[in-house]
């Protein structure tokens, strides 16, 4: 009676080694250990808690958002009901928001004539219904005072310690650290709304002044890490997740060719309107995202697919056939967090769908897929899991 018991036990032991074994070859998904957060020590528990629930979203699921999603669309602005063209078109608003902070100290509205108050007041509704709301921030040229595509001068060395613009810099700063001090919520007890901030983005590109070819790797590394160290430091500004966000690169040391490092950045994101152009192709879009989700994943950083679209949209199965289909289907590209499409700025410039759009259907499916992350199924990303 023992011997075939110890050859049982044996075969046991044998399937175990075997099950184990396969079990380790099997790609994982990675979860955000509790002692991964962001770069700012100080961060407020909910800024914590964001960080930590987003990379914790990788090979999960996707936070669908728009720029300027809440404030106009096609053919109507400054609706001060709940309204977005995503809404109208599929019942509910996208779970991230973009919003511009060009023009900050210069009137009451920003480069897109989004009054400043008024986006207070819809990035608190953002909030509210469990979303993200991230800023960008197409800075004027502090030289010419152009605007962000004004790149005759090379300006980031003037605006640098030292440089003639250095104060009117600062200056800037301080407007943007007193703006998002004030985006609170509550009665009693005020919570700061946790942002994600992505200033000087597609920099791998030649059209904004702090571009590739309009300064020095290390002007951009030492400019990123004054001004995150002057909000984190200076002005102590404990809400934001930084986040750097190049334009289309060619490979992992090309992405990584300004970066500040690790200690200056939360999020890694990229900005791809042209492989999901007409000339485009999805396995270049891929591609790029898989090196990113890599590198993300190699220095406990959330990826993100920062900003893209195509402008009116003329295919109408896009939304489910170009952007959904490509990326969800591979095991890697799809460990993404977010991703945002632009604006809704006229029927000829357009990245999202409205009512009467072609592409409206398709959209009603694309957001019906529980892999994206929509008002109404956001997870609560601002508390830690019990």
């Amino acid at each position: 009676m023992k011997q075939p018991a110890k050859q049982g036990g044996l075969w046991w032991g044998v399937a175990l080694l075997l099950v184990t074994t396969l079990a380790a070859a099997l790609p994982k998904e990675k979860a955000a250990s509790s002692d991964q957060g962001p770069i700012d020590n100080q961060a407020t528990k909910a800024t914590k808690a964001l960080y930590y629930n987003l990379l914790n979203l990788s090979g999960k699921q996707v936070l669908f958002g728009q720029e300027d999603a809440l404030a106009y669309g096609v053919e109507w602005k400054n609706w001060h009901k709940s309204r977005s063209d995503i809404k109208d078109v599929c019942g509910k608003h996208p779970a991230l928001v973009g919003w511009e902070m060009s023009k900050l100290g210069q009137g009451e509205l920003n480069i897109d004539s989004v009054n400043f108050q008024h986006m207070k007041s819809w990035m608190k509704e953002i909030y509210k219904i469990g979303g993200v709301n991230t800023l960008s921030w197409h800075m004027d040229n502090f030289v010419t005072g152009g605007d962000s595509w004004d790149v005759g001068e090379r300006v980031v060395k003037t605006i640098l310690p030292g440089g003639n613009h250095h104060e009117a810099y600062k200056q800037k700063l301080d407007l943007f650290a007193d703006y998002v001090q004030s985006l609170k919520v509550g009665f009693l007890f005020k919570r700061k709304i946790p942002i994600i901030f992505r200033p000087f983005h597609e920099h791998t590109g030649g059209w904004f002044w702090w571009g590739r070819p309009h300064c020095t790797a290390e002007e951009y590394k030492t400019l990123w890490r004054f001004t995150v160290d002057y909000l984190r430091n200076e002005k102590q500004l404990n809400n934001i997740l930084y986040c750097y966000s190049t334009d289309i690169f060619k490979d992992e040391a090309d992405y990584l060719a300004f970066y500040p490092g690790d200690e200056y950045v939360d999020i890694l994101g990229m900005d791809d309107y042209h492989d999901l152009s007409i000339k485009g192709k999805s396995e270049d879009l891929v591609r790029r995202l898989r090196m990113l989700v890599h590198m993300a994943e190699e220095k406990g950083k959330v990826p993100a697919f920062s900003e893209t679209g195509q402008e009116a949209i003329p295919d109408e199965k896009w939304w489910t056939q170009r952007l959904l289909e490509p990326i969800k289907s591979d095991s890697v590209a799809s460990r993404i967090a977010y991703m945002m499409v632009w604006r809704n700025a006229r029927k000829d410039h357009h990245y999202g769908p409205y009512p009467d759009h072609p592409s409206a259907p398709d959209f009603q499916t694309f957001s019906e897929d529980q892999w994206l992350i929509f008002e109404g199924r956001i997870p609560d990303l601002y508390r830690f899991p019990k």
